[in-house]
């Protein structure tokens, strides 16, 4: 199993740099970032600064979206990193959320979605795509190479992510809800034609190392109420006696309203409806020892990267924890296998 993680392009941008740096040298593979252009600085900039200063990490948004940039320039940005720096970057894209709402827009349409990962991902890989009435393509592009991945929640994007994309991103550590959510995604591959276990697995959820429970909680509850706004969208589309687990949308009947101007931020004032219990299933917390015990259950469902939301004051432990501990013991755990 791949370990990444998920930082904030919060300023300065120096520091989400050198957190990216710290993940390669503990051997981490990717570094994601939030696309949300005005709660947080441009993460694409960065990324360049990244790639610049790393051998080996792959970079993308976790995730960006079909409604604030023009699918040309997102496909355009990702070819151009891949020229500069080589085939190091993955596109991780969803229907939008904070991007989009702060600016008083809504997420985009299932189809509109599907058309946007068949646009970036052709020109993205230096192929020839139909836009617009045109015939397009990147004629200095053709070594490049990027995939896409989809997040998703509900059953039609997991669907849909089944069909056509390149991987799938879970935003939460839920066993049961990661189980039926790669099931339905496989599931979905089977059904267009595709191999199921060609759609790599990402879960990313945020991963705290240590020993009070109660301060990891409060420092992780964030999360919660940013999948609850994922989770409001489908109780409104799919009504609570839905196929989706009850694992899954029972716990925001206590929901009143998001603040944007928190969105990700630990100790944020409207996530007291996200108790104990969620906090401790959608997060990883605990000693090392539990972390590698969580992990292990997850790729034994088939995930094939857990990347952390390190966004809490106990980055700089965590990080070393899992690249001295925690890792290690995973890939042990993975040749004892073989």
């Amino acid at each position: 199993m791949d370990i990444g993680v998920v930082l904030q392009t919060t300023p300065p941008a120096s520091r989400v740099i050198d957190l990216a740096k710290k993940a390669e040298m503990y051997g981490m593979s990717h570094v994601w970032t939030f696309d949300s252009h005005i709660l947080w600085e441009e993460p694409y900039v960065i990324y360049s600064q990244i790639l610049a200063q790393t051998n080996n990490i792959i970079v993308g948004p976790m995730v960006t979206n079909p409604a604030t940039r023009d699918w040309t320039v997102t496909a355009s940005t990702f070819a151009t990193l891949n020229e500069m720096y080589g085939n190091r970057t993955v596109c991780g894209i969803g229907r939008g959320d904070s991007a989009v709402r702060v600016t008083n827009g809504k997420p985009t349409t299932l189809a509109t979605l599907r058309e946007s990962i068949h646009v970036i991902r052709e020109l993205v890989n230096g192929r020839g795509v139909e836009y617009n009435g045109s015939t397009i393509r990147f004629p200095w592009a053709e070594k490049s190479r990027c995939e896409v991945w989809v997040a998703a929640y509900g059953p039609k994007a997991l669907q849909l992510t089944g069909e056509v994309g390149d991987g799938f991103i879970l935003q939460l550590a839920d066993l049961s809800i990661a189980e039926w959510t790669i099931a339905a995604v496989r599931k979905a591959a089977k059904d267009a034609g595709r191999d199921p276990k060609s759609v790599k697995i990402c879960v990313a959820a945020p991963a705290y190392v240590g020993t009070d429970l109660a301060h990891m909680r409060d420092q992780c509850r964030w999360f919660g109420g940013m999948v609850g706004n994922h989770v409001a969208d489908i109780v409104e589309r799919y009504g609570e006696n839905s196929a989706v687990p009850k694992a899954l949308t029972d716990y925001i009947k206590g929901r009143q309203g998001y603040d944007y101007n928190e969105h990700g931020r630990a100790g944020n004032s409207h996530t007291t409806f996200v108790p104990d219990e969620i906090v401790d299933r959608f997060c990883i917390l605990g000693d090392a020892d539990e972390h590698v015990r969580r992990l292990k259950e997850l790729e034994a469902l088939g995930v094939d990267q857990f990347s952390i939301y390190l966004q809490h004051d106990g980055k700089e432990q965590t990080l070393e924890a899992y690249g001295e501990r925690i890792m290690p013991a995973i890939a042990e755990l993975a040749r004892a296998k073989q």
